[in-house]
């Protein structure tokens, strides 16, 4: 039988080299329905949203913005990193348009 994640867990550098990426096109055309053309790619997994393409939402409703900030860790370390990603993973789940970035992620670990 393998061993668990328990009786042998994995460094934090092993897990975000584990990860597999995905290109930021294919997440920008899957999840927000933004093309290509509108996007400023740098290298294969961030690019810039074009102003043009922000400009011609203006008619659209406005969607929401949840600030996560000054959590405090728990003992066990979940902060905000970890907050943040398992609100982004619940509204998705329930069936809602969520995205996230992180500004600066926690050096605990890591979330590639």
């Amino acid at each position: 039988m393998p061993a668990s994640q328990h009786q042998s867990p994995k460094s934090d550098i092993e897990i975000a080299q584990a990860a597999k990426k995905r290109p930021i096109m294919d997440i920008a055309r899957e999840k927000l329905g933004i093309e290509a053309v509108n996007l400023e790619p740098f290298g294969h997994y961030k690019a810039k949203v074009s102003m043009d393409y922000i400009k011609s939402l203006k008619d659209k409703a406005d969607g929401r913005l949840i600030l996560v900030t000054a959590v405090t860790p728990t003992p066990a370390g979940e902060g905000k990193t970890t907050t943040t990603v398992g609100l982004t993973d619940a509204l998705n789940h329930i069936g809602k348009k969520a995205m996230l970035c992180l500004r600066e992620p926690s050096l605990g670990p890591s979330f590639a």
